[in-house]
C-alpha cells in the first residue's frame, strides 16, 4: 500500500512516473525496459546528467575504484531527490543507463570510460 501512495505521490510531483503495468516504458531509448519500470522525467533525467558532470574530472583523477564508489553516492542522492525511488533504481540498475543515454549521452559515455565499466549499471552496488 506504501508503494501505492509513493508512486501516487511521485506522479502528482511531476518527476517520476510509474509505467502502466505491463507497459514498456514511454521513452525513445532504443533499450528495452522491464513491465512496471518508472517513467523518468525529462527534468529529472536532467538533474541526474547535472550532478555526473561536474565528477567527471574527479572520477579521472580518483580512479575507477574512488570514483564508482562516488558514482554510487551521486545516484543514491540522486533517488532520493526523486522522491526515494532507490528501491526501483536497485531492482532495476539498467534504469540509470537509459535515462543517461536518452538525456546526456556524452556525460555518460565519459562517466564509462573514466570508471573503465562496460555500463552505469555496473558500477552501481547499493
Amino acid at each position: 500500500m506504501l508503494l501505492g501512495v509513493v508512486a501516487v505521490g511521485l506522479t502528482a510531483c511531476g518527476g517520476v512516473q510509474p509505467a502502466p503495468s505491463g507497459s514498456a516504458e514511454t521513452t525513445t531509448s532504443a533499450a528495452p525496459t522491464p513491465a512496471g519500470t518508472l517513467t523518468i522525467s525529462p527534468s529529472s533525467a536532467t538533474q541526474l546528467c547535472d550532478m555526473i558532470r561536474p565528477e567527471l574530472s574527479n572520477f579521472r583523477v580518483q580512479g575507477p575504484t574512488l570514483g564508482r564508489l562516488s558514482l554510487n553516492a551521486m545516484v543514491h542522492d540522486w533517488g532520493l531527490r526523486q522522491g526515494g525511488i532507490n528501491g526501483h533504481v536497485l531492482a532495476d540498475k539498467a534504469m540509470i543507463d537509459r535515462v543517461t543515454t536518452e538525456a546526456c549521452p556524452d556525460v555518460r559515455t565519459e562517466a564509462l570510460t573514466a570508471l573503465e565499466l562496460p555500463t552505469l549499471a555496473a558500477g552501481l552496488a547499493f
